[in-house]
């Protein structure tokens, strides 16, 4: 399998006028379990449900080493997103089921901190992330999935130049609930906002 990443996930940084994202590190934990603690009621109609231990080190420590076992895979490529003035983490997006070869493919999902929820930083995060997939890792394609009754989700990915491209029935188990997802899909030859990204180390 194609992997642009040999090893673990690189110690760079991918920078926008406003927000900056990178992997996942373990001393992100008391910070990550704060924003996931405070936004648990608002996150939780939009996610798989929550395990048991989700807001535990534990929780987290898999986490990390899920994401680091998928930048070492290249199946899949996980960020956390940090406002560029205060370094506070605001979410996370990710990269998943990275497909290459004929396909050259991926499905993008994200969260926002309630605090940090309709401010522009999934806006622009989105961008750097759709910059990385297309110009990094060179895939032709990324699709998303968003619930039906979604709409803050539906106007961001509209806005950020993906197409409806259908419903699909019971798609995902969000909450505890098989439940029908629109389906969202954008070319690297599709128009989209442009976004400068700096790549840092």
């Amino acid at each position: 399998m194609f992997n642009f990443f040999r090893s673990s996930p690189p110690r760079c940084v991918f920078s926008g006028p406003r927000v900056f994202l990178r992997p996942p590190k373990w001393a992100d934990q008391k910070e990550w379990l704060k924003i996931r603690g405070e936004s648990k009621a608002f996150l939780e109609p939009w996610e798989p449900a929550w395990s048991r231990d989700a807001l535990t080190a534990a929780a987290f420590r898999r986490r990390v080493h899920r994401v680091d076992q998928e930048w070492r895979s290249g199946i899949g490529y996980g960020f956390f997103i940090f406002d560029g003035k205060t370094s506070n983490l605001v979410g996370g997006i990710t990269l998943a089921n990275v497909r290459h070869g004929v396909v050259e493919s991926a499905n993008i999902g994200y969260w926002t901190g309630q605090g940090y929820a309709r401010q522009g930083y999934m806006s622009e995060a989105l961008q750097i992330t759709l910059d990385f997939a297309f110009r990094k890792i060179k895939l032709h394609r990324v699709e998303a999935a968003c619930l039906i009754e979604n709409e803050a989700s539906r106007g961001l990915l509209l806005k950020s130049g993906f197409q409806q491209e259908g419903r699909a029935r019971q798609f995902l188990c969000i909450n505890g609930r098989w439940q029908d997802h629109d389906m969202f899909g954008i070319l690297r030859t599709d128009d989209r906002p442009a976004v400068p990204v700096i790549e840092r180390p």
